[in-house]
């Protein structure tokens, strides 16, 4: 089977849930990777979403953290309050799962504003919602959006939500107790954080994609790891999951 490079980033997204339990679930292609992940690699794991829903199970991909079908699907609904003191910031959840506008060399993101230039208005995008305290309370964060100069930035235009801050030590200073991310998975490849600097390095390119793509298309001098692996093409399995979820078919 082909696939496309949505397709791809989103097997490999989905992919890096493997042994998680609990998942808060950003919208877009956040949630497009977590359902994936659900109906295949971790058919056990827990999908959370900020408008207080635990355990749902959509049949087809939700339009916003207050499409009905999440409701409808939970194994039990919440408040907000509830979600966010109970279950996030006390640490019961093992992932984060969040898109982004911007991401700069320290994981850190924008989904606030973006500068459109000189005598142009700023350009508003959806804001924080959630996403300053699921990063900053789960046990790890996951970062999935498309590989460009434009989203990959050496300087973001707002910090909407802090990952690794300015390098090491710096989510101690500022009392975060989780992890932070872990991963950054675009349509070229995943990028991890250097366990010494903090900074995003290329660890794994997608089949057919070269690491001179991935670096081009980065807005910082990106490091490639010198043991730079290339991830696995996509199964049968997982792409005819993903094909029915988006057309909103059932499990099979």
């Amino acid at each position: 089977m082909t696939w496309t490079s949505d397709e791809l980033m989103t097997v490999n997204a989905a992919r890096a849930l493997a042994g998680a339990r609990t998942c808060f679930v950003g919208i877009g292609l956040p949630s497009a990777a977590a359902n994936l992940a659900r109906r295949t690699i971790e058919p056990r794991l827990v999908l959370i979403y900020e408008s207080g829903t635990l355990g749902s199970k959509p049949s087809r991909l939700p339009l916003s953290i207050g499409d009905g079908e999440l409701a409808d699907t939970a194994d039990a609904v919440v408040s907000v309050p509830e979600i966010f003191n109970y279950w996030l910031q006390a640490g019961r959840i093992d992932v984060g799962f969040l898109g982004a506008a911007q991401v700069d060399r320290f994981a850190n993101v924008n989904t606030t504003v973006i500068d459109r230039g000189p005598g142009r208005p700023e350009g508003r995008l959806p804001g924080a919602g959630g996403a300053p305290e699921i990063a900053a309370s789960c046990g790890k964060v996951l970062l999935v959006l498309r590989h460009s100069t434009r989203n990959l930035v050496g300087k973001l235009d707002f910090v909407t939500t802090v990952g690794h801050g300015d390098g090491p030590g710096s989510r101690a200073r500022l009392g975060l107790p989780g992890a932070g991310p872990v991963a950054v998975i675009t349509d070229l490849g995943i990028l991890r954080p250097d366990p010494e600097t903090a900074e995003l390095t290329l660890t794994d390119v997608h089949p057919g994609t070269t690491p001179d793509q991935a670096v081009a298309a980065t807005g910082w001098p990106l490091a490639v790891a010198a043991d730079l692996r290339v991830t696995e093409p996509p199964t049968e399995a997982e792409l005819t999951a993903l094909r029915r979820l988006a057309q909103g078919a059932p499990d099979a």
